[in-house]
């Protein structure tokens, strides 16, 4: 990996969801070093793996993509996490962004989106590096 790369984890339960993301973070600029499939898993994986951005499901098995970001920002408040989900309720919504969410990808995807998203997560990344 790069010095310029992005180090991500995906927590995803769907396995072609997963498949999907990490086929758009293929490339010169994200490096996927690991997937989770439920929320537990992805907070010991970041836990180990230390990455810049997490992609996290919001609905997960063991523990929610929301209970998985409490304790991510907890224990890593410089990893950036961005949920995705299918059902962007406002309250889904808002409690992500009040526990430390930089955004969110709704499902089903546009690459475009997604891509637009990440983007804006890499540069507050990039920007703590300096």
């Amino acid at each position: 990996m790069t010095s310029k790369q992005i180090s991500v984890v995906i927590a995803e339960d769907n396995d072609m969801m997963r498949a999907i993301l990490r086929s758009m973070l293929r490339g010169e600029y994200y490096n996927v070093v690991g997937e989770a499939t439920n929320g537990q898993a992805a907070i010991d994986l970041v836990r180990t793996l230390k990455p810049d951005l997490v992609c996290m499901d919001v609905v997960m098995p063991e523990k929610n993509g929301i209970e998985a970001l409490i304790e991510i920002k907890a224990a890593n408040p410089g990893t950036e996490v961005i949920m995705v989900t299918g059902n962007s309720d406002p309250e889904t919504v808002q409690e992500s962004i009040q526990n430390g969410a930089s955004g969110f990808i709704i499902k089903p995807f546009n690459a475009a989106r997604v891509l637009d998203t990440l983007d804006r997560a890499s540069s507050k990344i990039r920007q703590k590096r300096g």
